[in-house]
């Protein structure tokens, strides 16, 4: 440990990054990709290419899925309503033997085909903050603990940058290639600080029920009900286990709209369908502000009489919103959307570049010592960020070629894409450690080879290429994912360029 509180930062900062490089770029990673998940999943659903009408099906047609859900004794019914991201009905229940869920025509109501798929929002965006590790939640600890590193390494970093601001103006790319590394992680670093703290802060917040579980675990004796009551004015009733009917949907959102001002429902949930005590559940769209809607008109299901209004929510809980949906961003705002995604890039960046800049300053000192710490390190980075590439891009030509009802052993489609993605992730660790010196070029070559086969492949399975997914404009999502693989196509492929000048390292 350095003597001086300087030194004792550079000390902390190194090593914090070195051991959480490959954690931190993945939650990053995923979490840019997570900023147009609904995109995403347009391009690995086909099906659900459709254009938004102008009058969608009213909600009345869909009783039948309610009398369906509550056959399988379901705890509680949900659709969410089209919307320009998603412009299709997304109906789910949960049963006793698992989740159901189904996407339908917003004009004719039919069943959309079976996606095969968790796409964006099933897959990359959980990812995000819980890695699918679900076990005693470990996966969210080990995102809080990457989170708190994070924070770390943002205070550590403004302390042993004497000449922060200077350095973001420096960027001496005609250098030797560790000067170029340095100057590109400060200045990625300076340049998303404010957003890299803000962003790392509010996830950390968004968990604090599972960070703090004494809140409701000592506090409320366990109850999370009672939690969710007194903390956020929740309404629920228990079940009458007695048969009832379901009055008529259409006019519950017509007397929660009229309670809005004219705002619209993001989406109606049916607890306990089918129970004479079933309660509809009308809640507020949030995407014309940051902040997470709080309000939610609650009606009895049988008569459809108004039981509960939820309107704004106390000082704390605003603030919590507020801070949910900063980090969450749910708002309908594309200039902040692609703002989000840029510094999003731009914290993987910053992640790479302190990885490589620590590699590039210890190879020649560990090779004449004969110390392995840069072979390994150099090996978990190449797999952790080509790598990751190299796998996402693996699970987006996989859903390409991948026929619809596919199985194997016993494994459905959406199953077979995930197993791709792992199995793929791990090969690029077992990659580079086997071609020290040669794997970052390789893996940038089959990033380059994977990028522009996915939008073939895009074309081939479905038809819709560039020059028709940009002159449709329910099909722009569709051809900005194309441009976008084309564009990390070009980058790796330049990347691969420029390292192959340079002497490979042993």
């Amino acid at each position: 440990m350095e003597q001086t509180f300087r030194g004792a930062m550079g000390w902390l900062h190194t090593w914090t990054g070195v051991v959480l490089a490959g954690l931190l770029f993945a939650i990053f990673w995923m979490g840019t990709l997570s900023v147009f998940d609904r995109e995403i999943d347009r391009w690995m659903m086909p099906a659900t290419r459709l254009a938004l009408p102008e009058s969608p099906l009213p909600l009345d047609t869909l009783q039948p899925l309610i009398q369906e859900s509550a056959a399988t004794r379901a705890s509680f019914w949900s659709v969410l309503l089209p919307t320009d991201r998603m412009p299709m009905f997304r109906v789910a229940w949960r049963t006793p033997s698992g989740p159901v869920v189904r996407y339908l025509d917003p004009v004719t109501g039919a069943s959309l085909p079976d996606p095969g798929t968790l796409a964006g929002t099933q897959f990359l965006y959980p990812f995000h903050y819980n890695l699918h590790i679900r076990f005693a939640q470990l996966g969210s600890w080990l995102v809080g603990f990457a989170g708190m590193a994070m924070l770390v390494l943002c205070v550590s970093g403004v302390v042993i940058h004497r000449k922060l601001f200077a350095d973001f103006f420096a960027f001496r790319i005609d250098r030797k290639p560790r000067r170029s590394i340095l100057d590109l992680h400060n200045v990625a670093g300076v340049l998303g600080l404010p957003f890299h703290i803000a962003i790392t802060l509010s996830g950390l917040i968004i968990f604090y029920s599972v960070y703090f579980a004494a809140v409701w675990q000592v506090a409320y004796q366990g109850d999370r009900r009672a939690f969710g009551a007194e903390a956020f004015d929740l309404f629920d009733r228990a079940k009458a286990n007695k048969p009832g009917t379901l009055a008529s949907l259409d006019e519950m959102v017509t007397r929660a709209r009229e309670s809005w001002e004219g705002d619209v429902p993001r989406f109606v949930t049916v607890r306990n369908p089918g129970d004479a005590a079933a309660v509809v559940q009308v809640s507020r769209a949030n995407d014309d502000r940051v902040r997470a809607a709080a309000d939610v008109a609650s009606f009895d299901a049988t008569t459809g009489q108004l039981l509960h209004q939820r309107l704004g929510a106390q000082p704390v809980v605003t603030a919590s919103r507020f801070i949910s949906g900063f980090h969450l961003i749910q708002f309908r705002h594309w200039t902040l959307r692609w703002l989000y995604f840029g510094l999003g890039l731009m914290g993987c960046v910053l992640i790479a570049t302190g990885a490589l800049f620590w590699l590039d300053s210890r190879r020649r000192r560990h090779a004449q010592l004969g110390l392995r710490g840069v072979r390994i390190v150099e090996g978990l980075t190449v797999g952790s960020v080509a790598g990751l590439l190299v796998a996402t891009l693996a699970f987006f030509v996989v859903n390409r070629l991948l026929p619809p009802g596919a199985a194997f052993l016993g494994h459905g489609r959406a199953a077979l894409e995930i197993w791709t993605f792992y199995l793929v992730w791990l090969a690029t660790f077992a990659h580079a450690w086997s071609r020290p010196g040669h794997a970052w070029v390789e893996q940038l070559g089959m990033i380059a080879t994977l990028a522009p086969a996915a939008v073939l492949l895009n074309w081939m399975t479905t038809g819709h290429h560039l020059g028709l997914t940009l002159g449709l404009r329910h099909l722009w999502p569709v051809g900005g994912m194309d441009l976008m693989l084309l564009l990390v196509a070009a980058l790796a492929t330049g990347a691969a360029l420029q390292l192959r000048r340079r002497k490979p390292a042993a």
